[in-house]
């Protein structure tokens, strides 16, 4: 006969086992789901982020562009224009690209001469939006932040909907790219 002892050893390290065993089992499975999809080489922000460490040495700061006119419903009669201020610091952990959006009446083109983009960008009395990129991909993962300002108020969290990422593509791909390959 084996004493109560020895039984309750064995079955206190057969348990111990098979809980070692359901651990290991969950953390690789964690392991597995944690891993992030490859990026796209055609996506924005993968492209500005390589664009920049290649061109600029992973540093960007005050980088002006003037980008696209559009109308503003509560200007009917008027076109306004978009300009951002760019800054890019590849050794940042949070906020990596921030993107800072203006609006100005249309630029015409006697003032794309006379004035510069920062010129341009400093007409504008207040940041319209902000857009803060964290890792490369698709604008919206986590650690990504939209900012926007409702009607003549501060900046503030916004929810990042598909308007605000084909938004924040659209001046990545159309404007600042091309504009970074020019200077």
């Amino acid at each position: 006969m084996i004493p109560k002892y020895v039984l309750n050893r064995f079955t206190l390290f057969a348990l111990l086992a098979t809980c070692l065993a359901g651990i290991s089992a969950s953390v690789s499975l964690c392991k597995d789901k944690d891993k992030a999809p490859p990026l796209d080489p055609n996506d924005p922000t993968v492209r500005f982020f390589q664009t920049a460490d290649d061109l600029r040495g992973g540093k960007l700061s005050e980088f002006y562009v003037v980008a696209d006119v559009y109308h503003d419903p509560a200007l009917p009669n008027e076109q306004s224009q978009h300009v951002l201020k760019v800054d890019y610091d590849k050794a940042k952990v949070f906020g990596k690209l921030q993107i800072v959006v203006r609006s100005v009446g249309k630029i015409q083109p006697d003032q794309m001469k006379a004035y510069t983009a920062k010129e341009i960008f400093e007409f504008g009395l207040s940041d319209q939006a902000k857009f803060m990129k964290s890792e490369p991909g698709p604008f919206g993962k986590p650690g990504d932040m939209y900012l926007v300002a409702p009607a003549d108020r501060p900046l503030a969290s916004a929810p990042i909907t598909e308007p605000v990422r084909s938004r924040y593509e659209s001046f990545v791909s159309e404007f600042l790219l091309p504009a970074m390959a020019k200077k």
